[in-house]
């Protein structure tokens, strides 16, 4: 039973992780980390991400520019494509790691031991994946709340909002969070007294990895 429950939690911060991974990388490259809705031509909007501010008119439809320098950017903008990138390359170093220290994976299935410090050095890996993704989310919502209250600012300069991109970022982050935890717990339920397994049963509780099926009461 405590193989099972080990099992499924590999399998789901392995799940959630890989989610996290996806949507942090999809984050970094929208250029929706800013709206801007402008009271005299409700038509038409503007939005800003990392590396480019689009436009969007009801009659000419998107047009986007790319951001001429990296270091004309704002600190906020340029630090957070750094950390996104540094978000996005732990997360994928943290899932193959992780990977390789699954119980049901059969490489290295008699080095259990070897397999819990991957799935734990994995662990580790995606939930600093996740903090350095919620930190630049987090950082630019925080900029955008300080000039949109900014009392120094005109009532009538149209001020910039949260983007659909930040929430996306905010979900991805506490997912890579969530499931590194999940991971790194699962290893260390491995190394607690009687939870040591033969690799017969391992082979019985992941049978599905032999037949090429999802559902293990296949």
């Amino acid at each position: 039973m405590a193989l099972v429950f080990r099992t499924a939690l590999q399998s789901l911060g392995l799940s959630l992780s890989l989610l996290g991974w996806v949507l942090s990388t999809i984050t970094t490259y929208l250029p929706h980390w800013k709206n801007l809705n402008l009271d005299l031509n409700e038509m038409e909007n503007w939005t800003m991400g990392l590396w480019k501010t689009c436009v969007i008119q009801e009659e000419v439809g998107r047009q986007c520019k790319d951001f001429d320098s990296f270091l004309a950017l704002p600190a906020e903008l340029r630090i957070s494509r750094i950390l996104m990138f540094l978000s996005n390359g732990l997360g994928f170093l943290g899932l193959l790691v992780s990977g390789l220290g699954l119980d049901c994976l059969r490489i290295g299935e008699r080095q259990q031991d070897l397999k819990r410090r991957l799935l734990i050095l994995g662990g580790i890996l995606l939930c600093t994946s996740g903090v350095t993704a919620l930190i630049p989310v987090s950082w630019v919502a925080h900029i955008t709340v300080q000039e949109f209250w900014d009392e120094n600012i005109p009532e009538i300069v149209p001020r910039w909002e949260f983007g659909e991109a930040l929430f996306l970022g905010w979900f991805a982050g506490f997912s890579l969070l969530l499931g590194g935890c999940l991971l790194h717990c699962a290893a260390c339920s491995a190394s607690a007294p009687g939870a040591h397994y033969t690799v017969a049963e391992i082979q019985h509780q992941c049978p599905y990895l032999e037949n090429g099926t999802v559902d293990p009461q296949v």
